[in-house]
């Protein structure tokens, strides 16, 4: 049985030319970045050709570029960083934010005594903008903004030069994980100056265990990971070579493509929405998800009437791949915290499912998808 896979905002096939890159460096680049003989140089170029490509991409410097294992290793840094060597004191966020965020927010609260502020959110899971210029005026003490510039459930597109102007009028620090965003969408850091930001290669089609943060210039990053000098000291450990030329060929296909993958998604997307509409009007869309213009054009949440607990399993038996929430919730007897942040207990029990799109899915696959909904429920 062919499997349709639609949980791509958990991760992405690889793009074949990411694989083939990866290969070639994996083949001929074994040294040690950190060696100063020619092997060791070799290596090294591979790892700043590959930072100063990424750092075009963003109009950033490349110094400002830090590889990661991950966007859940980024936040942290920045997030640590923010509260021990930038002196942030309160850190406003929502309920909604990816646990990589949540969790090391209160974490740092329990540690350093921090404050945090949660915005209140519509039954959309809509941030309330007014409320952070009000928070901003209510308290004049140090202040980082954490919101995510996609949500990684509902698809809710952040409006982030909004965020970014409040934070600058207020002397704040603005750092939103855009993990669901990066290859997806371009992102000028001078047009739109976000301090801190953080990519997962995995979400572009690119390898696992590979990411990135980018650090305002002048932040002075510290290193969580001690013991050497890798990434101009902001983080020890060697530097995973062949992955990271991985990452640079998966951003670079996803953002010349952009335009067209993009086109294509939202057609699919669109497509998915309209047959919902029609063959299965009982089910209703979470967030912003079925909103072309304020959700991302690769997500569709959609909940279901009553409490339906076997059918991710039953989807699964029919060779279609989905998610109840982000991807380490799905194995999780615990629902999603992001739906019960913002629908009321109810709603928030009956079944959802999130859907995700790639440039690899097909019109014929959503039809199939459909037909199969219909004879489940």
């Amino acid at each position: 049985m062919s499997i349709i896979y639609l949980d791509n905002a958990a991760t992405t096939p690889i793009d074949s030319k990411v694989i083939e890159r990866i290969t070639e460096v994996m083949t001929n680049v074994h040294g040690n970045p950190s060696s100063t003989h020619q092997v060791g140089r070799k290596a090294k170029s591979v790892v700043e050709a590959a930072r100063k490509s990424i750092a075009k991409h963003f109009n950033v410097t490349a110094g400002e570029v830090v590889f990661t294992a991950g966007g859940s290793e980024a936040d942290n840094l920045i997030l640590r960083n923010a509260v021990v060597h930038l002196g942030v004191k309160r850190i406003i966020t929502t309920k909604i934010e990816h646990h990589a965020v949540l969790h090391t927010i209160q974490a740092l609260a329990d540690e350093f005594n921090i404050s945090i502020d949660f915005l209140e959110l519509d039954e959309r899971g809509v941030v309330n903008y007014s409320e952070i210029e009000a928070l901003f005026n209510s308290n004049k003490v140090k202040t980082l903004v954490s919101l995510m510039s996609v949500n990684n459930e509902l698809g809710n597109l952040l409006e982030s030069r909004k965020v970014a102007d409040l934070c600058i009028t207020n002397n704040a620090l603005f750092h939103s994980d855009t993990v669901q965003a990066i290859g997806h969408y371009t992102m000028d850091l001078r047009a739109v100056p976000i301090d801190f930001i953080t990519a997962s290669a995995h979400k572009f089609h690119g390898p696992k265990g590979v990411g990135f943060a980018i650090f305002k210039k002048g932040s002075g990053i510290k290193p969580m990971l001690i013991g050497g000098e890798q990434e101009r000291g902001a983080r020890a450990g060697t530097e995973n070579v062949p992955q990271i030329a991985g990452m640079q060929m998966a951003l670079d296909i996803a953002l010349e493509n952009e335009e067209i993958d993009k086109r294509y998604i939202t057609n699919l997307k669109k497509h998915f929405i309209n047959q919902i509409k029609t063959e299965l009007p009982t089910l209703e869309f979470n967030g912003c998800s079925a909103d072309l213009e304020q959700s991302s054009y690769t997500i569709l949440n959609v909940r279901f009437p009553k409490e339906l607990p076997m059918l991710l399993f039953q989807l699964d038996l029919k060779g279609i791949a989905a998610s109840g929430g982000s991807a380490c919730q799905s194995g999780s007897a615990k629902g999603s915290h992001v739906l019960e942040a913002i629908l009321p207990e109810s709603k928030a029990k009956s079944t959802s499912v999130r859907f995700s799109f790639s440039k690899y899915n097909t019109k014929e696959e959503i039809d199939y998808v459909i037909e199969v909904l219909k004879g489940l429920v």
